[in-house]
C-alpha cells in the first residue's frame, strides 16, 4: 500500500530554534531572548541569538528540502519580527522576510504550513503578565490578522498554537520556560483559558476572511495509559488524559471545558472566570476548526499516588525534558517508566502503537472523521559521524515505525493527511542547546554552520518518491 497523493510528507521547525538574527531588521525582543540568558536556564547557556542562522541561509535550507522531495514545510512566524514594539506598528522588514520564505517554498512546490505561535512571546507582553493578561489575547488577534492579510493568499494551512500543554506547564508550574514561575496553578489555568480564547478568536477571524484555507490547533500529545490493570491506575489514566489532553481539545472541538476538570478545579479553588463573550467565541470556533495537529513522541505510563505524603514535585530542567520519573503537579499521579518498554536516550518511551491508541481515543471523544496531521514526530539523538558521514540509523528506524503506524491508522480510516518529521534540519533545543539532534540535515557548529545531508535525508527522499510503499509493520495486536 502507498500513501495517497493528498497525503503530505513534510518536516517542521520553529522560528526561535532556527532563525537567529535576533535583533536584526527591526526585530523586537521575545521572552525567550531574555529567559535563555538567565544563568542555569539552558544547558551550557545556549540561546537563539544565532541558532542556525536560517534567517540568512533560508534559500540554501529550502533548496536542500526541495532536493529531498519535501512536500510541505511547517515553520512558525516570530511575533516580534512583525510587532517588535508595543505600539501596534508593523515591521515591514519582518513581513518581507516571511514573504520571501513563503515564496521560496512555493518556487520549489513546497506547501507552506504556518504556525502562528511557537512559544516566543514579545517580552513587552510578558512584562504585562503574558498569557495571564487578557491584553495578550487582543494583541494575538492583531498579530494573526496581519499574518492572514499578508500571507493568506499563498498560505492555506495554519496552526494557531503549538503545544500549549507544554509551554504553559513549563512556564507556570515547573519554571523551566518563561515566565519561569513555579507551581502558580492559579496563573496556569488563567493563562490556559486565555490561550484557548486566543485560538478561538483567530479561527473565527480567519474564517471571516474567506481565504479558503484550513486552520487548526497543534497539541503536544502524550497519551496516558495505566501502568497496571488496577482500578487505582485506571483512575490515574483518566485523570491524566483529562488534564493533559481533554482540557485543551474539548474547547477546540466541543466548545467547552470538560466537566471533570472544572469540578476538580472548583474543589481546589482554581476555577477561572469565563465571560459570556469568551464562552461564545470558543463555542463558535469549535464548529469551524478544520483539523487537529498531533505532536507525538511518546506515551506515558501512570500510577495513582493521590494522598501520598512523599509525592514531591521535581521542578528541575531534567525532569521537564523527561529524563526523570516525575509526579504530576496536583499530586494525583506519577509518570513511571516500566522496565519492559524501550526508551530513547532522553527517557521517552518508543511506542508507535501508542499513536494509534491515542488517535482512536480522540476519535471516540470527538468526530469520527476528524482530520489529523502528525505535526511533529522524530528522534532526538546524538548522531554518530563515521568517516565524515552522519549515520543516523536509529532516526530512520524510529520514523519508519511511526510512519508504519500512520499507514495502519489510515487503513483503519483514521483520516491522517500528513506527517511532519521533527525536524527538517538540526536546530536549537529550547533547554538542551545543541546536545541532541533531530534533523535530516546536519549543521556543523565547528565549521561555520555548514549544512550536510544525513543518511536519513536520503532515506526520507526515497520514502517520499515511493509514497512509503515499502514501509510495513504488524499492528494487529493494537486495538
Amino acid at each position: 500500500m502507498k500513501f495517497t497523493h493528498d497525503f503530505l510528507f513534510g518536516a517542521a521547525s520553529a522560528a526561535y530554534q532556527i532563525e537567529g538574527a535576533y535583533k536584526e531588521d527591526g526585530k523586537g525582543v521575545s521572552n525567550w531572548d531574555v529567559f535563555s540568558k538567565i544563568k542555569g536556564k539552558t544547558l551550557n547557556g545556549t540561546n537563539g541569538d544565532t541558532a542556525i542562522d536560517h534567517y540568512h541561509r533560508f534559500k540554501e535550507d529550502i533548496r536542500l528540502m526541495a532536493e529531498m522531495g519535501l512536500e510541505s514545510y511547517r515553520f512558525s512566524v516570530s511575533w516580534t519580527r512583525i510587532f517588535p514594539n508595543d505600539d501596534g506598528k508593523v515591521n515591514e522588514k519582518g513581513v518581507a522576510f516571511y514573504n520571501s520564505l513563503i515564496n521560496e517554498c512555493l518556487r520549489y512546490g513546497i506547501v507552506p504550513f504556518v504556525t502562528l505561535y511557537h512559544w516566543d512571546l514579545p517580552q513587552y507582553l510578558e512584562e504585562k503578565g503574558g498569557w495571564r493578561n487578557k491584553e495578550t489575547v487582543r494583541q494575538f488577534a492583531a498579530f494573526a490578522n496581519i499574518c492572514f492579510e499578508n500571507f493568506g493568499d499563498r498560505v492555506k494551512h495554519w496552526i494557531t498554537f503549538n503545544e500549549p500543554v507544554y509551554f504553559l506547564r513549563f512556564g507556570y508550574i515547573t519554571g523551566a520556560h518563561p515566565p519561569g514561575l513555579k507551581n502558580d496553578q492559579k496563573g496556569f489555568f488563567e493563562a490556559l483559558h486565555h490561550v484557548m480564547t486566543a485560538h478561538a478568536e483567530a479561527v473565527v477571524l480567519y474564517k471571516s476572511k474567506k481565504q479558503y484555507g484550513e486552520i487548526g490547533f497543534s497539541h503536544g500529545f502524550a497519551p496516558n495509559y495505566a501502568a497496571s490493570d488496577s482500578d487505582s491506575d485506571k483512575e490515574a489514566e483518566n485523570h491524566a488524559n483529562h488534564f493533559e489532553t481533554f482540557m485543551y481539545l474539548d474547547p477546540v472541538f466541543k466548545g467547552e471545558y470538560p466537566e471533570y476538570c472544572l469540578k476538580s478545579l472548583e474543589e481546589r479553588k482554581l476555577l477561572f472566570h469565563i465571560s459570556d463573550e469568551e464562552a461564545s467565541v470558543i463555542k463558535r470556533a469549535s464548529e469551524q476548526n478544520d483539523f487537529i495537529g498531533l505532536n507525538y513522541y511518546h506515551p506515558n505510563a501512570v500510577v495513582r499516588v493521590k494522598d501520598r505524603k512523599d509525592a514531591e514535585i521535581d521542578y528541575s530542567r531534567e525532569a521537564s525534558t523527561g529524563q526523570k520519573r516525575q509526579f504530576y503537579y496536583d499530586g494525583y499521579y506519577e509518570i513511571v517508566k516500566p522496565e519492559d518498554k524501550v526508551y530513547t536516550k532522553w527517557g521517552w518511551e518508543v511506542s508507535p502503537e501508542g499513536l494509534l491508541d491515542g488517535i482512536r481515543m480522540l476519535r471516540e471523544r470527538y468526530e469520527s472523521d476528524l482530520k489529523v496531521y502528525i505535526t511533529e514526530n522524530g528522534l532526538g539523538d546524538q548522531d554518530p559521524v563515521i568517516e565524515d558521514e552522519i549515520m543516523d540509523v536509529p532516526r530512520i528506524k524510529f520514523i519508519e515505525k511511526h510512519l508504519a503506524a500512520v499507514k495502519e491508522g489510515n487503513l483503519r480510516g483514521y483520516n491522517i493527511k500528513g506527517y511532519f518529521a521533527w525536524s527538517a534540519i538540526d536546530l536549537l533545543s529550547w533547554l538542551n542547546g545543541f546536545e541532541k539532534q533531530y534533523g535530516f540535515i546536519y549543521v556543523d557548529h565547528e565549521n561555520g554552520l555548514k549544512r550536510k545531508k544525513k543518511l536519513s535525508y536520503y532515506w526520507y527522499k526515497e520514502v517520499i518518491e515511493t509514497r512509503g510503499e515499502n514501509i510495513t509493520e504488524d499492528f494487529c495486536h493494537v486495538k
